[in-house]
Formats: C-alpha cells, structure tokens, sequence
C-alpha cells in the first residue's frame, strides 16, 4: 500500500531533478532525474499488474492453475530441446 505512495513520490522526485538539469544546464541531472521518473512509473505500473492478477487469480484459481501449467510446459518445451 506504502509501496504505491512511495513510488509516486519517487516520480515526482526525478521530475524535479529533471527539471532543475534542464533549468541548470547539466545533461546528467536531466538524466538521473528522467531515468529515476521513468524507473518509479514502471515500478507503479508493475505492482498495480501484479494487483490485477492477484485479484483475477483469487476470483478464478483453476484458470491461474492452467495457465501456469500451460507457462510449465512450454518453458519445459523449450528448455529441454536439444
């Protein structure tokens, strides 16, 4: 739950130091901050999936079940070819 705001926060906090590299003129600024904002949006989109599955899988555990068994056998599949 803490996760969620915590990333938020992070994003935010790469806009800024984006912004102040832009307004300061050093590229390296410009860049952690662009590369911590777009680190902490991934990071929110990627626990709100997980969520996602979560909750589909707890509403309907046999189709969870088959399809990782279905993932289990095609990574079988093609780890085991020669």
């Amino acid at each position: 739950m803490f996760d969620k705001a915590a990333d938020k926060v992070n994003e935010a906090a790469g806009t800024a130091r984006e912004l102040y590299g832009k307004h300061t003129h050093r590229p390296d600024d410009v860049l952690r901050g662009a590369a911590q904002k777009y680190a902490s949006h991934a990071s929110y989109a990627v626990r709100d999936a997980t969520d996602t599955v979560r909750g589909q899988v707890s509403t309907n555990p046999i189709a969870g079940l088959a399809i990782a068994a279905a993932v289990g056998v095609v990574f079988g599949f093609l780890l085991g070819r020669k």
